[in-house]
């Protein structure tokens, strides 16, 4: 069973910066793309980053382009997602998902 274990949010002031976790069990990581997606209050959720296998190819939604990276380590089963100079308008629940799977979330939230 895919198990799928987000962390890493918090509050944080304009400018500031977060680095998210995503732990996984459950399949063999390795073999497996993954994908965060967000969603802000009242809002629809958002893709917002993709990882190949082996973390060599990387896409980002324009909104998040330049300000987050993506990245893995197949060895601890975790993907991360870091953000920086991280805006109101990112306040959301991060997720981690593979296929239809999702983890319960972990809440970002920016404000002054």
């Amino acid at each position: 069973e895919v198990h799928l274990v987000e962390s890493g949010g918090g509050l944080v002031e304009p400018g500031g910066s977060l680095t998210l976790s995503c732990v996984a069990s459950g399949f063999t990581f390795a073999n497996y793309g993954m994908t965060w997606y967000r969603q802000a209050p009242g809002k629809d959720l958002e893709w917002i980053a993709t990882i190949d296998n082996i973390g060599s190819n990387k896409i980002y939604a324009d909104s998040v382009k330049g300000r987050f990276t993506v990245s893995r380590d197949n060895a601890k089963n975790t993907m991360y997602l870091e953000l920086n100079n991280l805006k109101t308008e990112d306040t959301a629940m991060y997720y981690c998902q593979l296929s239809n799977n999702r983890g319960q979330g972990t809440q970002v939230t920016v404000s002054s």
